[in-house]
């Protein structure tokens, strides 16, 4: 495939900018094309998931920081049992 650059300053900096890099002006192109395609399929999947979080918040969920709660409750309370059972075991 051939690219032609309507823009000759654009060119020079890319040939520059391969020079520096020690690598083709197709490797840079390519690497810039794919970048470019990622971006936009990440730009197309913004919606889904703003669609997904909005149904989340509809329909019930937990907020993440509600979780670490429990969860830190819970390995409290576990390690108060823990105690306790231990100091049961104990014999004095």
């Amino acid at each position: 495939m051939t690219v032609v650059f309507h823009d000759q300053q654009l060119y020079i900096d890319l040939k520059i900018e391969a020079v520096r890099r020690n690598r083709s002006a197709s490797e840079i192109v390519s690497e810039a094309v794919l970048e470019w395609l990622q971006n936009k399929e990440d730009e197309e999947l913004i919606p889904v998931a703003e669609s997904a979080i909005a149904d989340w918040e509809q329909n019930g969920g937990f907020k993440l920081e509600d979780v670490d709660r429990e969860i830190e409750a819970a390995r409290v309370k576990f390690q108060k049992n823990a105690v306790v059972a231990e100091k049961k075991n104990v014999r004095h």
